[in-house]
């Protein structure tokens, strides 16, 4: 059973930085791509950044691409996801989100959203003066 538990989030200033982290349990990491999805008020949900695993490649939505970074560390079983110079319509719910190997390709067609059986609750992230 896939279980993932975000955290990190807040109430931060424009331009600031955050560090989220999803914690993954419950399932082999290293046989499932993770993703970062964001979900706005009154928008869908919206693939942000993935990591893969036998190659690291990684994919960044182009509102995002140059300020975040998203990284694994499959000992710790943990997905961060560092946000740099944070802009108000990065305000959103982030949620982490797995999806098996053979059904994603983080790197060919971005982030894969099976929706909330495959994510976590998400953390909230608010940017505002």
């Amino acid at each position: 059973q896939v279980h993932l538990a975000e955290s990190g989030g807040g109430l931060v200033q424009p331009d600031t930085s955050l560090r989220l982290s999803c914690v993954a349990s419950g399932f082999n990491l290293d046989d499932y791509e993770i993703a970062w999805i964001r979900q706005a008020p009154g928008k869908e949900r919206e693939g942000v950044s993935c990591v893969g695993v036998s190659d690291g490649s990684t994919y960044y939505a182009d509102s995002v691409k140059g300020r975040f970074t998203i990284s694994r560390d499959n000992i710790k079983k943990t997905v961060y996801l560092q946000m740099n110079s944070l802009k108000p319509e990065d305000t959103a719910v982030y949620y982490c989100a797995a999806a098996p190997l053979w059904y994603s390709d983080c790197a060919g067609r971005g982030p894969t959203d099976l929706g909330p059986d495959y994510s976590g609750q998400g953390t909230q992230v608010t940017v505002s003066s």
